[in-house]
């Protein structure tokens, strides 16, 4: 296990340094001057000179490019000239949005989708079935936006009952919790609806299975046939979607903040890509690849502890 664990390091530290070279290039060949993006057409030859300097842009490439990787090995993310602030702070400060909103989605699509799927599983070609992945189908293919704008209309303007935007602080717990409602609904049943039909594929997988015959011929109550041995083997697929789900809800959310007008990463590089604040793209981007990486560094240590199979393997 441990030779696995460092192996998987290796290789997710390799993949940083990869995503590093990718992102600072691409960013690099985009075309236009960042400094007069920055400071619009009428700026002064003096005035671009001086901004061009202090964003590092008149160094060569690869001496920006390494002391950008060396800046971020040891937490320096550079500063963000449009908000005068490290960008390591602005990444603090927008993930206690974007963290905990990712977090609540991911909890409320687990908890809805795995019964879901179970349920459409043991009931398999029938109507409840049927009736499941025909809605979750539906789910799929609705546009989190337009599903978000809907709730806005029925629970924010009608009900009147949480509010339509806008985040004051987690000095206020409960408005906090209340304005994440929403943005977390709109993000969660999409995702729910694509995990609720991976578990009842995988669960339909794993109960023609030798091993869930003999337990029900032993004289198993169909429930625990269903929780305790089947689901634990089908959620080797499940693991895997969800850990792309968490990584999705934590990158995927700039159109979700955007509806909400919540202070959160997906708004953060919105503004930093309209802006042309290249360091903070660079870093908010390099920040979600490694959460990838260490989500799915988690997904396999998950693995081995739902499966003991796989820990003999390794």
């Amino acid at each position: 296990m441990t030779t696995f664990l460092l192996k998987r390091l290796a290789i997710g530290l390799v993949t940083l340094l990869v995503a590093s070279i990718v992102v600072f290039g691409v960013l690099e060949v985009l075309p236009g001057d960042p400094a007069r993006i920055m400071l619009g057409m009428n700026a002064s030859p003096e005035a671009l000179q001086s901004l061009r300097a202090l964003m590092g842009l008149d160094q060569p490439l690869v001496t920006r490019y390494l002391n950008w990787l060396g800046g971020m090995a040891v937490g320096d993310f550079g500063a963000s000239i449009t908000y005068s602030s490290p960008v390591i702070d602005l990444i603090g400060e927008r993930l206690a949005v974007s963290l905990p909103l990712a977090m609540i989605a991911l909890l409320l699509s687990t908890l809805i989708a795995i019964p879901v799927g179970v349920f459409a599983a043991s009931r398999r070609g029938g109507v409840a079935d049927t009736i499941t992945m025909g809605t979750a189908q539906v789910g799929v293919a609705i546009p989190n936006f337009w599903f978000a704008l809907l709730l806005v209309y029925v629970f924010a303007v009608g009900l009147q009952l949480v509010p339509a935007g806008g985040f004051p602080s987690w000095n206020e717990p409960w408005a906090a919790m209340k304005a994440l409602i929403l943005p977390a609904v709109s993000l969660a049943l999409p995702q729910a609806a694509i995990l609720a039909r991976v578990t009842r594929s995988a669960m339909v997988e794993v109960m023609g299975e030798d091993y869930i015959r003999t337990a029900r011929a032993k004289g198993l109550p169909r429930k625990r046939v269903l929780w305790r041995h089947a689901l634990r083997n089908a959620l080797i697929p499940v693991l895997t979607i969800l850990g792309l789900q968490f990584a999705f809800l934590l990158a995927g959310t700039i159109i979700i903040e955007n509806v909400f007008y919540l202070p959160g990463l997906g708004r953060l590089i919105f503004q930093a890509i309209s802006q042309r604040d290249l360091i903070v793209v660079e870093g908010v981007v390099m920040l979600l690849v490694a959460s990838v990486v260490l989500i799915n560094l988690v997904v396999d240590i998950c693995y081995a502890v739902v499966d003991p199979r796989l820990r003999v393997r390794r």
